[in-house]
């Protein structure tokens, strides 16, 4: 009860904080307490010429910084938003007042655990960033580097578990009330954005996704992270090697300096791939401002607090996906729906391969350097109320990725489709693990490991028989045990064993 009049008052002030942007429309969307939104109504001003994606950026930012975290987290819904909205939101900033050096200070002597002075021969009281969860100042050590030290915000912790708390009963508010919503899974997308955000508020976590990046890419020319200084990381510090180097969105910087926008671009989609397909780890906040292009021309990323993994079954459903959809065979791109599960088997493949071609076709029947596969995912969302598919909120954080990662080719060079950059090094990803000899591999080692269990099995079986064999000689007299069959392990083990031979033969 504590709980729902709590939240109650919150979403009041929440709906009258909206309400004076005139952005009320989200939670008329969601039909919750429409008394409620009707009386926050009339705070909302006139004549009001933003569109409704401005107006909603402008009030989220108003609300502090989990407020911004869910917008930039929407930005990718548009199955919740139309896709100007969602547009809108992608361009939501992440930047919020500084808070004073001084206070920078002191977190950092608490958590080091000795004074700045023996750890920073200087440090910058003024930070060259400040975002919703931390700020960053240039430094440096007492052994001479050159440093950046990230230092997390006093009491965000506890602002964000009160905000997340709203959340998750508003999402379960919308489940309970509105069963239309509940294929878009609110309450799994709400705990989706809870693991990123708490993940991103432990920096020592931020530094060990920097240093296993980096190592996916210790062979990589193109692409490096910069080193940490775990000597000064701590739960609620982060100190890194300071990056020289130029924004990777700054294209008359970038050829200012020698070096070739197209190939940057090259090095990013090549980046990107490698990431997502070959590492299953990816850079989730890929703007033009968390990565730069040092002197040899290297993308140095920075800002690891937002990282997404990939299995390998999503995986292989993305690159099926995407190179069906650039090939423009829209009856594979429902294939690859149908058998990853996200259409249900009682709808029609036919018609669901014409709703992909009402989607794709605008799309690509524009010149290569338009088409825009963020844009494609955006519109596919918006179908799946009507052929009843699921959420997938694992896919969120890729979504979001991937318009970054679109947004920033476009800036490097306008003329070019970053996936058609990328489209070889997929399709050669996808005869790798996904030709014949490939699933013949997989057969062979998922027959292996289910051999190796097959002991286990087997004493498990002889347990069950025996516990059976004593409850029904409980209930009615048994034959004599010599005259009882009793089941051949023996003999299954071996055409098993046979079977598995033939297999590590055939791999």
């Amino acid at each position: 009860m504590f709980r729902a009049l709590r939240n109650g008052w919150r979403l009041l002030r929440m709906a009258v904080s909206f309400a004076r942007h005139d952005a009320l429309f989200p939670l008329e969307t969601l039909g919750i307490a429409p008394a409620l939104i009707a009386w926050a109504r009339l705070f909302a001003p006139r004549g009001d010429t933003r569109r409704p994606g401005e107006r909603l950026a402008a009030a989220l930012q108003d609300m502090g910084p989990s407020f911004i975290k869910l917008g930039q987290a929407l930005s990718t819904r548009a199955d919740l938003l139309s896709e100007e909205v969602a547009a809108d939101l992608a361009r939501l900033q992440d930047h919020i007042p500084a808070f004073p050096g001084a206070e920078a200070r002191r977190i950092i002597e608490s958590e080091l655990g000795q004074p700045l002075a023996a750890v920073f021969s200087s440090f910058d009281d003024v930070p060259v960033a400040a975002a919703s969860i931390a700020q960053v100042h240039f430094a440096v050590t007492t052994d001479g580097r050159d440093v950046a030290v990230k230092v997390l915000r006093p009491g965000i912790e506890k602002a964000f578990e009160q905000d997340l708390d709203l959340f998750y009963w508003v999402a379960e508010l919308v489940e309970r009330t509105q069963p239309r919503f509940r294929r878009l899974k609110p309450v799994e997308s709400v705990r989706a954005f809870a693991d990123v955000v708490r993940v991103e508020m432990d920096l020592r976590m931020e530094a060990a996704a920097a240093e296993e990046l980096g190592d996916n890419f210790a062979d990589d020319p193109n692409y490096r992270a910069p080193k940490i200084d775990w000597d000064r990381t701590a739960e609620r510090v982060m100190t890194q090697e300071r990056v020289d180097g130029i924004p990777i969105g700054d294209r008359e910087a970038i050829i200012a300096a020698g070096h070739d926008p197209h190939e940057i671009m090259r090095k990013a989609a090549e980046a990107f791939f490698y990431q997502v397909f070959r590492d299953g780890f990816f850079h989730a906040d890929m703007h033009g401002g968390n990565a730069f292009v040092d002197r040899q021309g290297t993308i140095v990323p920075v800002d690891f607090g937002i990282m997404g993994r990939v299995d390998q079954d999503t995986r292989g459903y993305l690159a099926e996906l995407l190179v069906a959809f650039l090939r423009r065979d829209y009856h594979a791109v429902a294939e690859v729906q149908f058998r990853a599960g996200y259409v249900p088997p009682d709808q029609s493949l036919e018609i669901f391969a014409q709703a992909c071609r009402s989607i794709g076709e605008p799309i690509f029947g524009k010149p290569s350097h338009q088409i825009s596969i963020a844009r494609l995912l955006a519109q596919m969302l918006r179908v799946t109320e009507q052929f009843q598919m699921a959420a997938q909120p694992q896919l969120l954080l890729l979504q979001k990725t991937m318009l970054m990662a679109e947004g920033m080719g476009t800036k490097l060079n306008p003329n070019v489709n970053i996936w058609e950059l990328a489209r070889p090094l997929i399709e050669d990803w996808m005869v790798t693990h996904f030709g014949p000899r490939a699933t013949v591999g997989r057969a062979a080692e998922d027959l292996a490991k289910g051999l190796r269990r097959l002991p286990r099995l087997i004493d498990s079986l002889h347990l069950v028989a025996e516990h059976e064999r004593r409850k029904a000689e409980r209930d009615v007299e048994l034959p004599p045990p010599s005259s009882r069959f009793r089941p051949r392990f023996a003999e299954l083990v071996a055409v098993l064993a046979l079977v598995a031979a033939i297999a590590a033969w055939w791999r």
